[in-house]
């Protein structure tokens, strides 16, 4: 009887052991910051100025990953950031299972700006009014993948503002910097409670407001061209709408063009579109080439 109940304790603790290696520490988070997580939005969140930064987390590591890690402690060290070496799995809870890459870094979050912090660009004379501005305004886009890849387009390309709606859209969180590749953390992206008055207003002052949609068909009093066709000699605003309903009936009719992507095929029905992300990367290359070669 009592080698069983010896039996019995000994499993009970070694359960109880296992359960605690288990757990992760409980880091107590500094209010109001939030985790960004991964190599690049950590590292360039580092190195600008536009974040209040609290601690650095680190994953505990030899091998390939060292001369990175050793990269990020200078970096902090620089700003006077405090660097904690920790396990995987607190890194993990951190940033709640996401891929962290071995870093995650406390800080406060990025926001919108207002359009009124915005430099206007000058374009009183007619040299000026035939600048190759090219802006990429969003209405309604949610998932923070697409507004991710959506701002890491736009800045590898040469556009030269993100413009996105307030209301119904996605914030500017740790996982769209991720997906971004950090370039959310080097590239301002503006907002408005007012798309429709915004792209009103930029209309007045001679910019062209292109709108996008996957099916043709589905417009009306608006002129629908492919992309390839498109050809632009003044500053243009290309709309993208929402990942389900595209834009707005209100948003289209403000539109002087739409464009859209020819398929390369015949099509099934179901797959007829693209996601939104890969859609406007198509479209703003095709856009943009025509920028570089009149720069050159």
């Amino acid at each position: 009887a009592n080698r069983e109940l010896w039996n019995s304790q000994e499993i009970d603790f070694s359960k109880a052991r296992k359960s605690m290696e288990g757990k992760p520490l409980s880091i107590e988070r500094t209010k109001g910051s939030e985790i960004l997580f991964g190599i690049a939005p950590c590292s360039l969140a580092l190195s600008q100025s536009r974040r209040g930064l609290f601690r650095l987390f680190l994953k505990q590591s030899s091998g390939s990953r060292r001369l990175v890690m050793s990269e990020f402690v200078l970096q902090a060290t620089a700003r006077g950031v405090p660097v904690h070496h920790v396990k995987r799995r607190e890194l993990d809870a951190l940033c709640r299972g996401q891929v962290h890459q071995g870093v995650c870094l406390e800080a406060t979050p990025l926001r919108f700006k207002s359009l009124e912090e915005a430099e206007k660009p000058d374009l009183g004379d007619e040299a000026s009014r035939n600048r190759r501005l090219i802006w990429l305004a969003l209405e309604r886009i949610q998932d923070p993948m697409n507004l991710g890849a959506l701002l890491r387009s736009a800045y590898f390309l040469g556009v030269d503002r993100v413009v996105t709606s307030q209301k119904n859209s996605c914030p500017l969180t740790p996982t769209v910097s991720k997906a971004s590749s950090g370039a959310m953390e080097v590239f301002d992206v503006y907002s408005t409670d007012d798309l429709q008055s915004f792209l009103k207003a930029k209309t007045a002052e001679g910019w062209e407001v292109v709108g996008t949609v996957s099916k043709p068909e589905d417009v009306e009093n608006v002129p629908v061209i492919g992309c390839l066709e498109f050809r632009w000699n003044k500053p243009v605003i290309i709309v993208i709408g929402s990942e389900g309903d595209g834009l707005s009936l209100e948003t289209q009719l403000l539109c002087h063009r739409m464009l859209a992507i020819p398929p390369g095929r015949a099509l099934h029905p179901g797959i007829e579109s693209l996601n939104v992300s890969v859609a406007t990367g198509i479209l703003l290359h095709s856009i943009c080439s025509q920028k570089l070669r009149h720069s050159d």
